[in-house]
């Protein structure tokens, strides 16, 4: 099965930085930061508080995500929120 939302994405899209807008506006910890592939959003993770990630998700659409930081983020992986499923580079579902 394919993702078609990776057509929409840049997989090697990288975070401009590392920290959460949102979560350092209201002095909300966060414990992983996620990049949006479409956009270069930078928001927190689902084990977050606040879930900023998919909540930019919900408000743009914008369906795949990775690590903000490959490092701490467990490498490069990316991951359709509509398919609810790590996705590759060519859109295969995993």
């Amino acid at each position: 099965m394919k993702c078609e939302h990776i057509a929409t994405a840049d997989p090697d899209l990288k975070a401009a930085e590392q920290v959460c807008e949102e979560c350092v506006k209201t002095v909300d910890p966060w414990v992983q930061l996620r990049v949006c592939k479409t956009c270069g959003h930078v928001g927190c993770c689902d084990s977050s508080i606040n879930k900023h990630a998919r909540a930019h998700f919900h408000e743009t659409g914008h369906a795949i995500i990775g690590p903000a930081d490959p490092v701490t983020g467990h490498g490069e992986w990316l991951w359709c929120y509509e398919h609810d499923a790590y996705v590759d580079k060519d859109g295969t579902l995993g």
